[in-house]
């Protein structure tokens, strides 16, 4: 009766994030579409194009270890409140001056930056709240969930939505992308109970100290410092490609904005079947086979984009690399989870993320460099796919048993077995 009880609590909780997360990953789809197709209509250089990229996810490089410290200390629910609300008033903002006609290119940047300092501490929190508000037992299923309404909001809905409704209205977008953030915000407060860390999980007081704490943890545990390189070279290599993926439908492949978001909505599909399908692969097989497989299938569909001048296969090709990449990333999730204790998670993600995100915008801006020189954005989905090949080869040789030793062995199960 008692673990029934806890279970429907877990269930109850849980159903609360993930309300939350599915308003502000919708806000981020409509924006993730909306931003880029404004500064489209401001510039048609791939560098402009490739630094928004960039500076959206700059903060991650900046702000995430500072962040992960201090969602070690402070209401993990509040700060995601907090961060979502500061979100909606920035895009608010963003669609005043868009109605107004008074929107530069620099201030699309200027409102990247703000909304990404602010994404830092809202992602984060989410994540660290995971374990908070279920059983280890259902971590699997729980960061499936959460990487579903990432999909649906961001790219099954926002991405049309957004593309649409820029197409008829360029103000209305980022309003509705305002407006879910403010739900977002709002649902938190059916979230009950404290997630604060407890005092006595704090081995120190002091900030860098406890940064400190966690770069020592994870320098000494080899197989979740392994597993950040090899999240860090998949984000690093897949950007090159995904930051020029508005030019390369709208350029190359002669997509109109409204038909761009379409092809998103394909991408969104493939997400899902790989966030629906990640859980049973690794109970037939395993995590690691989840993690090699889908990095390689990232870049089979990426070189095949660049081989490709069908806008039909690009599209089913993208939702290969939505699907196989959302199963990595479910993967990626639960292992962190199960290895790293509670009290150290937020500074645990917070290296990881400035990490795997902070290479976000240096593989938005190699890729513009490479459109630039390639003289194509299929030539630079190309080079992608090719090096995600690489990548897949890289974490075949480190993840494999016999590069760890003894002390390793009951961790490393977390990758071989499902549970």
């Amino acid at each position: 009766m008692a673990e029934s009880t806890a279970r429907s609590r877990g269930d109850r909780r849980l159903r609360w994030l993930l309300a939350s997360s599915a308003a502000s990953n919708l806000g981020d789809g409509i924006g993730k579409v909306a931003f880029p197709l404004l500064a489209v209509t401001l510039t048609r250089d791939p560098l402009l194009i490739a630094g928004l990229s960039a500076t959206q996810f700059l903060p991650w490089l900046l702000f995430a270890l500072p962040a992960g410290a201090l969602l070690d200390r402070i209401d993990r629910r509040r700060a995601m409140i907090f961060a979502n609300g500061a979100r909606a008033v920035v895009v608010g903002g963003t669609s005043v001056l868009v109605a107004a006609g008074g929107v530069t290119i620099w201030v699309v940047y200027a409102a990247a930056l703000l909304i990404g300092f602010a994404e830092v501490v809202a992602d984060s929190a989410a994540n660290v709240l995971i374990p908070a508000v279920v059983g280890k037992g259902s971590l699997d299923s729980a960061n499936s969930k959460l990487q579903a309404c990432e999909i649906v909001g961001q790219t099954f809905l926002g991405g049309p939505v957004g593309s649409a409704t820029f197409a008829l209205f360029a103000t209305f977008p980022f309003l509705l992308n305002s407006v879910g953030f403010a739900i977002a915000a709002a649902v938190l407060l059916g979230l009950a109970g404290s997630y604060r860390p407890r005092p006595a999980e704090r081995a120190s007081t002091e900030l860098r100290a406890e940064l400190a704490e966690g770069f020592r943890w994870l320098k000494n545990h080899r197989l979740v410092s392994r597993l950040v390189v090899v999240a860090g070279l998949i984000s690093l290599v897949s950007e090159l490609a995904q930051a020029q993926l508005v030019l390369y439908a709208i350029e190359y492949l002669g997509l109109s904005e409204a038909a761009f978001g379409l092809f998103a909505f394909v991408g969104g599909i493939g997400g899902l079947l790989g966030a629906g399908i990640a859980p049973k692969l690794v109970k037939t097989s395993s995590r690691r086979t989840v993690l090699l497989g889908g990095t390689a299938c990232c870049g089979a569909a990426f070189a095949g984009m660049g081989l490709t001048s069908s806008a039909v296969a690009g599209a089913a090709l993208f939702g290969l690399f939505a699907a196989a990449v959302v199963a990595v990333n479910i993967v990626l999730g639960t292992a962190r989870h199960t290895l790293v204790p509670g009290e150290l998670l937020g500074r645990v993600l917070g290296v990881w993320r400035t990490v795997v995100w902070g290479a976000i915008p240096v593989g938005a801006l190699l890729g513009g460099v490479l459109t630039h020189a390639l003289g194509s954005p299929a030539r630079t989905f190309l080079t992608s796919g090719l090096l995600l090949f690489g990548v897949a080869g890289f974490a075949f040789v480190s993840l494999r048993p016999g590069a760890f030793d003894d002390e390793s062995a009951t961790a490393l199960r977390v990758l071989h077995q499902d549970r």
